[in-house]
Formats: structure tokens, C-alpha cells, sequence
């Protein structure tokens, strides 16, 4: 049975500030590229919802329902509820997160 995957409006907004970054700094050919592999990521979800692991920020908090998988550099951060995946965030790994985090998801 599929999951419906539903992206939430932070998580619009992630994906609209990644193409605007990649695009500016190399090209709207990639940036395509990497939104639409990214959005692929996220829609598998779909079959799979269970194969991402609780984050490591939140594990002592009220936010140990969020799971999430990585694509590149990126932390897609989703919660199952039922049958569906809502996916909250898609953010670069490579910043301190523990603050954005528990900011965006616990609010």
C-alpha cells in the first residue's frame, strides 16, 4: 500500500531557496537537475517511508517522531502520520541544524 507524500509550506520554501542558490552560483540546468532528483527522493517515500533513521538533534526532545534520508548534502526531514509523509524540511547538512531544527519542528 502507497503513502501519500505531502510536502508541507517550509519545505516548499527550502526547495525554492536551494534552486535560487544553485542557480545563481552555476546554472538553472542544474539547479533543475537537483530540485527535480531531490523531489524524487521524496516522492519514493512513497513506497518506502521507513527506510530513514530518527535525527540525531532531536532524539531527546519532543521531535523523536521525525525521521530522515539525505540526499547529497541535504537532510529531507519527514514524519509519517497514518498513511501519509509529510516532508518538513529539506536542509543542508552541512549547517548546525540543532537550532533550525528545534525551532521549525517544535514550534
Amino acid at each position: 500500500m502507497k503513502y501519500n507524500v505531502l510536502f508541507l509550506a517550509d519545505a516548499e520554501k527550502d526547495i525554492n531557496e536551494i534552486y535560487e542558490y544553485i542557480s545563481s552560483s552555476d546554472s538553472n540546468l542544474n539547479a533543475d537537475k537537483l530540485i527535480n532528483k531531490i523531489i524524487k527522493k521524496c516522492e519514493d517515500l512513497e513506497s518506502f517511508p521507513n527506510r530513514g533513521h530518527k535525527l540525531p538533534e532531536l532524539e531527546y526532545t519532543e521531535g523523536k517522531d521525525y525521521i530522515e534520508i539525505h540526499y547529497k548534502p541535504y537532510r529531507i526531514i519527514y514524519r509519517i502520520v497514518e498513511r501519509a509523509v509529510f516532508i518538513f524540511s529539506i536542509l543542508d547538512g552541512r549547517r548546525d541544524l540543532k537550532d533550525l531544527l528545534n525551532k521549525r519542528l517544535l514550534r
